[in-house]
């Protein structure tokens, strides 16, 4: 777990590089020694109160859609691919993916190839796991 937060940690491409608060659950896995190290890099850490998932929604359903879609499915050979699939996952998370929740539009939509009035086209990422359908600029 202690090299997991060193990763975070990391100044050039860390997850927190460039945050300075951390909400955590009560989970065993937090260790004293591992809040130690976030809190030495500058790192705010707030802790959620016992028996209370309802206050880390957004960070479960995430967690939920990364497994169910992309982690289950994938069997990894190392961390290198599984950063990859991570990385190719939020990438289409975050401009490909349809979200209910915001009106089934994308949460970064590039504006440029919803303008399209040409042929379907398909972006596939991870193998043709995941899968992106649009109109290509005529």
């Amino acid at each position: 777990m202690l090299q997991v937060g060193r990763a975070l940690l990391d100044c050039e491409d860390g997850a927190l590089a460039a945050n300075h608060k951390l909400i955590i659950d009560r989970d065993t896995k937090y260790c004293g020694e591992f809040r130690a190290l976030l809190a030495n890099a500058g790192c705010d850490i707030i802790r959620l109160p016992p028996r209370s998932p309802d206050l880390n929604a957004y960070a479960e359903r995430f967690v939920g859609s990364i497994k169910a879609e992309c982690l289950d499915r994938l069997i990894f050979f190392g961390e290198a691919s599984l950063r990859r699939a991570i990385r190719e996952f939020v990438a289409h998370y975050h401009r490909e993916r349809n979200h209910q929740g915001l009106g089934n539009n994308v949460i970064a939509a590039n504006d440029a190839e919803f303008s399209g009035t040409g042929a379907i086209a398909r972006r596939g990422r991870l193998g043709g796991m995941l899968n992106y359908y649009y109109r290509q600029v005529a």
